[in-house]
């Protein structure tokens, strides 16, 4: 039985950006604590990036040992290496390129001026995230410490948009996408099975064009429907809303304080 979601509702997108950073430090530093290692997988979007942009300017990153930090790719926009648009290039721009990572440790998604198209570069991707599980991941892809996606106005999440094959992929970690309904058209994501191995699944929603699918996904609707729906974590998930997205959710959710 999964957990039901919890939320957490912002006064505006920036406050809300700067507490997730918060808390996605914490997080990190205590699975280092624990483990000596973590692993986030990252999200593009104003709001992903919003969170890099906070994490970036807060003293507590250096409380972060990053060389020992593993970071994956929730989607990829299927464009060449360094393109504005690639999720890959928008987060060195917001952090990485600031922070002393090990390379190694650095899993972008493939671009697509390499030697292979769209599903070849998504089962390039599956192999490198098998070759990363251990046995106590009981997977083909690792236990993410958190997993972070931005939720679309349509409800989509990574690259899986509602009722498209992707969303309905069962047995792959990784696919390549044909037909985005958002451009650009052709995209490489994690599934529903491979994002359901993260221990954390965060949600971002911020503004009003976000406050319909907010209220859709957490209200029952189906997960080929509403991916967003279909998007938990093994021991959380946790929706990080501002005060215009949280605007439709139903009032048995609403909690009862704003932050």
């Amino acid at each position: 039985m999964t957990a039901a979601p919890q939320l957490v509702v912002h006064r505006d997108k920036e406050l809300m950006a700067q507490a997730a950073a918060a808390r996605l430090i914490t997080k990190i530093v205590d699975a280092q604590v624990a483990r000596g290692h973590a692993s986030v997988v990252l999200t593009g979007g104003r709001n992903g990036n919003g969170v890099l942009a906070a994490l970036a300017a807060s003293p507590a990153k250096d409380a972060i040992d990053w060389s020992r930090l593993d970071l994956w790719w929730g989607d990829e926009r299927f464009l060449p290496d360094g393109d504005p648009e690639r999720n890959y290039t928008q987060a060195k721009e917001a952090l990485l390129d600031s922070v002393p990572l090990n390379p190694a440790r650095v899993h972008p998604m493939p671009a697509s001026d390499g030697a292979y198209e769209v599903d070849a570069a998504a089962e390039i991707y599956a192999a490198e995230l098998t070759a990363a599980a251990g046995p106590e991941d009981h997977g083909p892809v690792p236990t993410f410490d958190v997993l972070m996606l931005g939720v679309g106005p349509d409800t989509h999440v990574a690259s899986l948009f509602p009722e498209l094959p992707a969303v309905r992929e069962t047995e792959r970690s990784v696919v390549g996408v044909h037909g985005a309904p958002k451009p650009p058209p052709t995209r490489v994501t994690l599934t529903l099975p491979a994002i359901r191995a993260a221990r954390e699944v965060w949600l971002l929603a911020a503004g009003e064009d976000k406050a319909n699918a907010a209220a859709i996904a957490l209200s029952g609707a189906g997960e080929v429907q509403a991916p967003a729906a279909g998007a938990y974590g093994r021991v959380r998930t946790l929706w990080l809303l501002d005060a215009a997205a949280a605007s439709q959710l139903p009032p048995e959710l609403y909690p009862p304080a704003v932050a």
